[in-house]
């Protein structure tokens, strides 16, 4: 599958098991996509957000028992559109976060793509 509005994105991946983390990885080199990591650590992770040209994120919840919301509140903060990965479903994401976008793991790269897809085409206007 590939979507277009994905070519030539940067996009910062966040995830702690190795083979989901070179999956995401593979899946979005095959879309012409530039990673930025993968990081496994949260706070490499945040100094990325923080400073790294993004115009999408991957990122996985539950970062060796660290939560990666302070990732996602810093990419909010800059505008930059991302999508959580968690094996807790909706649950996972705080009360006040229900708006964020989050695919369950484990998930279909086909839908993963679409969603990332759909995040990049839904924030170009603004950014």
């Amino acid at each position: 599958m590939t979507e277009a509005a994905l070519a030539g994105c940067r996009v910062l991946v966040v995830e702690d098991e190795l083979l989901v983390a070179m999956l995401v990885e593979t899946v979005l080199e095959d879309e012409n996509c530039t990673i930025v990591g993968p990081f496994g650590d949260l706070a490499e992770a945040l100094e990325a957000a923080r400073c790294e040209a993004l115009d999408v994120a991957v990122l996985d919840v539950n970062l060796a028992g660290h939560m990666v919301f302070p990732v996602a509140e810093m990419l909010d903060e800059r505008g930059v559109p991302f999508l959580l990965l968690s094996g807790y479903g909706e649950a996972a994401v705080p009360s006040n976060r229900r708006h964020w976008p989050i695919c369950a793991k484990p998930f279909n790269v086909n839908n993963l793509v679409a969603e990332l897809s759909r995040l990049v085409t839904s924030a170009a206007p603004h950014g």
